[in-house]
């Protein structure tokens, strides 16, 4: 039995594949729709014959963020990736966090490569592939996206995710690899809530993927990213706190928000989600316990934390967070300025993450668990144990 430790953990994968899906945005209400019309068989068959659960994602619920979690098998404190952007103090600029220069961890694909399995990595948008398959290639195994695959389907589909499952399905069944890493992308969830017809579509054409991996003999385990929450008013408009308008309305200029949901695909959020950094003036500072107290009195904000505080609660690394952490509710965002963001980008009602309210996601795999990881899945149980769980979780 292959046997390798990385970021503190010992995995023993069983010799069948293993596959790990990340569905992006993938809230459990979706599967529950598609279950309760029928429409995920190979998912019922999962449910029943190993585990069904729900797991807490890592903060903020962003893709990058916790894409790099499922593949460290670690929080957002251990691998660096504490958004898809950030504010670099040492350079002074804003960056996207879309490169694996800024990944801290080990990979646990790059360590099961090296161990001697063959590890493949394929992802719908090419900035994790960038991010987590950069270590696996310089180990020898396979890491590619649906976004920059030839003749591959357009990002903003359906069919960028089906894509991606495919592609594992082809993998697993040809035996070219045997350890897997499928991350999908959220562009259905971002356009309609669970029960509308496209998202039941797309279930059912996930679902039988999910049968043709299983039936290839592969061990399946799946989680998700995050969740997904309308985020908009009752006329249709986008629910926002313009949080740099307001602090510097009322104590000057020179506030500095970063939304770490910010990233390539505004289609999906137009930067707008539950999740902010805020950097006080350099000049004329007020006092942060006086900012703290004006941002807990807004309306639609539930959390507000200082870096020390968020660092700690969130697991976060303190050198790339700002100097408040601000978590916005269940149907509203928090942005920058009205002129920051192109709402005219949106692809329809604006449907967003980042918060405490998209940190629950569904946990399945398809063999059942072993007794002490069974209790482990009832207490505070990870998306990003997923890969411990497939290798170490399952009498297989």
């Amino acid at each position: 039995m292959t046997q390798f430790s990385v970021n503190g953990r010992v995995y023993r994968p069983p010799p069948c594949p293993i596959v790990g899906i990340c569905f992006d945005g993938c809230a459990d209400e979706y599967l529950d729709a598609a279950l309760d019309r029928d429409l995920m068989p190979n998912l019922k068959r999962m449910a029943l014959g190993g585990f069904r659960g729900l797991a807490r994602a890592a903060m903020p619920t962003f893709t990058n963020v916790n894409n790099a979690s499922i593949a460290t098998g670690a929080p957002p404190s251990v691998h660096g990736i504490c958004g898809n952007y950030f504010f670099d103090t040492r350079s002074g600029e804003e960056v996207m966090m879309n490169s694996s220069q800024f990944l801290r961890a080990d990979t646990i694909f790059a360590a099961a490569q090296r161990a001697g399995r063959k590890a493949a990595v394929v992802t719908a948008k090419d900035k994790l592939r960038d991010i987590l398959g950069a270590a696996l290639a310089a180990a020898g195994g396979t890491a590619f996206s649906a976004e920059k695959a030839k003749g591959g389907p357009p990002i903003y589909s359906a069919e960028a995710s089906l894509f991606v499952l495919r592609a594992g399905v082809g993998l697993a069944q040809s035996g070219a690899a045997d350890f897997l890493y499928l991350s999908t992308t959220d562009f259905i969830q971002h356009k309609h809530g669970p029960s509308e017809p496209d998202a039941l579509d797309f279930y059912a054409a996930v679902d039988r993927e999910l049968g043709n991996l299983i039936d290839s003999g592969a061990l399946v385990g799946l989680t998700a990213d995050h969740g997904m929450n309308a985020k908009q008013k009752p006329d249709g408009s986008p629910n926002v706190l313009y949080l740099e308008t307001a602090l510097n309305e009322r104590f000057g200029p020179g506030f500095r928000v970063i939304l770490p949901i910010t990233d390539p695909y505004v289609a999906h959020h137009g930067a707008l989600g539950s999740f902010a950094q805020v950097y006080l003036p350099v000049e004329n500072r007020p006092p942060l316990a006086a900012v703290i107290d004006f941002l807990r009195e807004s309306p639609g904000i539930t959390e507000v934390l200082d870096s020390v505080a968020a660092a700690r609660l969130m697991q976060l690394p303190p050198d790339r967070i700002g100097e408040v952490i601000v978590v916005s509710g269940r149907d509203m965002t928090v942005g920058r300025a009205r002129k920051w963001h192109d709402l005219d980008a949106l692809a329809g009602p604006l449907r967003s993450h980042g918060g405490r309210y998209e940190e629950m996601v569904p946990f399945i795999l398809s063999a059942p668990l072993q007794p002490e990881f069974v209790s482990r899945a009832t207490s505070d149980l990870r998306n990003f144990d997923l890969f411990d769980f497939l290798c170490n979780g399952t009498p297989l």
